[in-house]
């Protein structure tokens, strides 16, 4: 299973930054750009704290995908 994010989409909306959104959830630039891109899954408290920001439930800011075609 992969894990799908909508950061850039959320970030986008709020005319924010990689940069900015590191230092509000208290990480680094290269942390975000490694979840944003799928290289790297957040930890349970990094995603609450990310889908905070956005004022969205971790379930909108993640989802997880099968890979199965039906």
């Amino acid at each position: 299973m992969k894990l799908i994010n909508f950061i850039r989409m959320h970030r986008a909306r709020l005319d924010m930054t990689q940069e900015q959104l590191a230092r509000a959830i208290g990480v680094s630039r290269q942390t975000v750009h490694a979840v944003e891109r799928g290289k790297a899954d957040p930890s349970v408290t990094l995603a609450m704290r990310m889908a905070d920001i956005f004022g969205l439930s971790v379930d909108e800011l993640f989802r997880l995908e099968d890979g199965n075609d039906g």
